[in-house]
């Protein structure tokens, strides 16, 4: 994988394929420039947390502090989960699965793969998976 030459310009169309070789590196870089986004941002925000908190002598600035620390954990759960998404994304590409619904094995649509490039199921299959989470929360 990683052999197709992709311009800047280029995005997936039905024309071509589905999940051809330039699809697959498309979505690939896709996923990696967003997980090295996440990454980036955690460490920017962690490093401004830990900078702000030295500089607070005051109880009332230090609570405030803590109710920030306390949301940045929660974000970095979060980011956590997602980042583990991504990377199971990746690991389908590499095994031939990536953009192929894991309940009816239809190709997922590109504008569908193109807004949230780690889903796992086509639309459809999605919102009859949650109908069914739904009816048995209910229960």
């Amino acid at each position: 994988m990683g052999s197709a030459v992709l311009d800047d310009n280029y995005r997936p169309t039905p024309e071509e394929p589905f999940m051809c070789d330039r699809q697959q590196e498309y979505f690939r870089r896709k996923l990696i420039d967003w997980k090295e986004s996440i990454l980036r941002e955690s460490k920017e925000v962690l490093t401004q947390l830990k900078n702000d908190s030295l500089r607070e002598p005051d109880v009332a600035d230090r609570a405030s502090s803590e109710t920030d620390w306390s949301i940045e954990l929660r974000t970095r759960d979060r980011q956590r989960k997602l980042i583990s998404k991504i990377e199971s994304a990746l690991r389908r590409l590499e095994d031939g699965e990536y953009g192929y619904c894991e309940v009816t094995g239809e190709p997922i649509s590109l504008a569908r793969l193109e807004a949230r490039p780690i889903a796992t199921m086509t639309v459809e299959a999605q919102e009859r998976h949650e109908r069914q989470e739904k009816v048995s929360r209910d229960e």
